[in-house]
């Protein structure tokens, strides 16, 4: 799975909370943006002040002793489902085994006084584990535990219905928090985790009904997994697979090494709106192999510098964008809020590049250049049924493969500034584009025919926007660079009702 595929197929709401800088991992391999001075939206300022939680235990409580190793997990076990625990202030350890850990049972709720802190001392993977359902994590702080690569430290098993609320979890391996479905995460800080901040991913059962709001998310692939594992996709502070139905609200992304937020593989049905994603290492948002969301009055601004400029200075030519839209479109045929993909009311600003619609040739159902490995898309249940003859003619041509299509893009305010990016050339694109089909040698979609379809035929529209500075448009392929009059003439027609500022910045 992941962003890899672009690289194979080439052919050569807001929150009523004041913010505050937060100091985001060092990147490698480039410069970094600057922490910001502040931002200009009202976003989640959680990790410098976190929410104090309670000074005593609530009535009918269980009292859990920080001086008591494995306190915690012992009187989880010998309670009954819907206890609520009190941690009181100090750090918290589990016993000094790797598998140790707190095994909720259903309803439990875990509130941490004002210094608590549950830490793992780089010997326990877990902090959080277990099927239990409606679990609730609250004013608590969880560090120091080494979740393996692509395993979580607090929800590790994706249990359903869990809530976490002022919560920090820092300085984890692995990812911070996974998610089950309905699972709740508010105004809470995920910060320094050496792979994400969130993993949503559940292995069986669907993620439904997911909320993400009011959080920083700030500093994650600590670890650097893109580096060790090079085309992996699995870095980022947020990544979400397969689920249906998420709103991902008021949340502040920075400075986090990759992508900031990240659909990968049959999402479908988001809302990402009111949120300041910035100087991330890589694009802001990626939604990738994914159906019908809408994207809109978020702060996006200088994201994109370290992976954008790494390309560029390859003499790689592929428009790497802030906001990559790949193999992902509306689907009416996918019960959701929306029937398209829908970009308007953000504001980016001097980001590496804009927005990118791509779509790769070679990527459908059983194709080898599909890196999302075994599945397909939502409108073929049976994977087998891709395969010729069948799949060159109706409905298989169609639905075998995920499609950049009803992507509108309006509305949006797209400045940029090359001094204060520090780049001459390839930081200005806005792009739609496809790959000349190759592979494999059974594929139906060879040659110039996906191109055609994402510029020409897929309903992916530009309009009403606002550009201030050199902006410049790609075009069916990377060999198409063009200016604001040619992106708007025929054949491409685009960005009617735009208007186009030359000068830098503003």
């Amino acid at each position: 799975m992941g962003i890899k595929g672009r690289r194979a197929a080439l052919p050569a709401a807001p929150l009523a909370l004041a913010l505050l800088v937060a100091t985001g991992c060092d990147g490698a391999g480039g410069a970094r943006p600057e922490p910001s001075a502040g931002p200009a939206s009202a976003v989640a300022r959680v990790c410098a002040r976190p929410a104090a939680g309670p000074a005593t235990a609530p009535a009918g409580a269980v009292s859990v002793d920080p001086a008591v190793a494995g306190d915690l997990a012992a009187k989880t076990r010998t309670s009954p489902p819907g206890t609520t625990f009190w941690l009181r202030p100090g750090t918290h350890r589990l016993l000094p085994d790797r598998f140790a850990q707190v095994v909720p049972k259903r309803g439990n709720r875990y509130l941490g006084a004002p210094g608590a802190v549950l830490d793992g001392h780089r010997t326990n993977q877990y902090a959080f584990g277990g099927t239990a359902r409606d679990v609730t994590i609250r004013h608590l702080t969880v560090q120091g535990f080494v979740a393996p690569h692509d395993e979580g430290v607090v929800n590790h098993d994706s249990a359903d219905g869990w809530v976490i609320e002022h919560a920090t979890i820092q300085n984890n391996s692995g990812a911070g928090l996974m998610a089950g479905a309905r699972q709740r995460v508010r105004a809470s800080c995920l910060r320094g985790n050496g792979q994400y901040g969130m993993n949503a991913y559940k292995r069986a059962g669907g993620l439904r009904g997911l909320v993400v709001e009011g959080n920083e998310i700030v500093g994650n692939n600590k670890d650097d997994w893109e580096r060790r594992r090079p085309g992996c996709g699995c870095t980022g502070g947020v990544k979400f697979w397969a689920v249906d139905g998420a709103d991902v609200r008021g949340n502040w992304v920075h400075d986090n090494r990759g992508a900031g937020l990240w659909a990968d593989t049959n999402n479908n049905d988001f809302r990402i709106e009111g949120n300041l994603l910035e100087a991330n290492d890589g694009a802001a948002l990626i939604y990738e192999t994914s159906y019908n969301a809408v994207v809109r009055e978020n702060t996006i601004r200088r994201n994109n510098w370290v992976e954008g400029r790494r390309y560029a200075e390859r003499g790689d030519t592929f428009p790497f964008a802030t906001v990559y839209v790949s193999e992902s479109g509306g689907e009416p045929r996918i019960p959701a809020r929306t029937k398209k993909i829908e970009i308007h009311g953000n504001t980016l600003e001097d980001n590496w590049s804009g927005i990118t619609l791509w779509e790769n040739a070679d990527r459908f159902c059983n194709s080898p250049a599909n890196t999302s490995s075994g599945e397909c898309t939502l409108l073929v249940k049976d994977t087998g049924r891709c395969v010729r003859p069948g799949i060159a003619s109706a409905p298989l041509y169609a639905d075998c493969r995920w499609k950049t299509q009803r992507v509108d893009i309006h509305d949006n305010r797209f400045v940029l500034d090359k001094s204060a990016v520090g780049c001459a050339e390839g930081c200005d694109r806005m792009a739609v584009l496809a790959n000349y089909g190759t592979y494999p040698d059974w594929s139906p979609y060879q040659g110039e025919r996906v191109a055609e379809a994402i510029t020409g035929e897929q309903h992916n529209r530009w309009h009403d926007n606002v550009y201030v500075g050199p902006w410049t448009f790609v075009a069916h392929d990377p060999s198409r660079v063009l200016d604001s009059g040619q992106w708007q003439a025929m054949p491409y027609r685009q960005d009617e009702g735009s208007t186009f500022g030359s000068r830098e910045g503003g």
